[in-house]
């Protein structure tokens, strides 16, 4: 299963320190139990078009074993503590799961 997750940054978080911390939470979400891979990043800079939205900050892309394993990892001591440390940093965050069909 794909885990799909975009953060939009508060405006005075934008800076270098807040932005290096964020991204070594993100770095540590990827060590964590049940993962087959995952990636972070920023917006890509692509063609303009009207589908695109590079309003967002950062995006993670997990992919876990099973539902079960991004169940764990809701849970897990590792993500509640990016969530305590890094959620003061975000404005908005939106999370899209999906289960892949093959």
């Amino acid at each position: 299963m794909e885990h799909h997750v975009y953060f939009w940054l508060k405006e005075q978080c934008k800076n270098q320190q807040d932005r290096e911390s964020f991204e070594r939470g993100l770095d540590s979400l990827l060590k964590l139990p049940g993962l087959v891979g995952g990636v972070w990043g920023r917006p890509a800079a692509v063609m303009e078009r009207p589908v695109i939205d590079r309003s967002w900050d950062y995006a993670l892309s997990m992919t876990f074993e099973s539902v079960a394993a991004h169940d764990a990892y809701q849970v897990d001591p590792d993500h509640n503590i990016f969530v305590s440390e890094q959620s003061p940093k975000w404005e908005k965050v939106l999370v899209m799961d999906l289960e892949p069909n093959h």
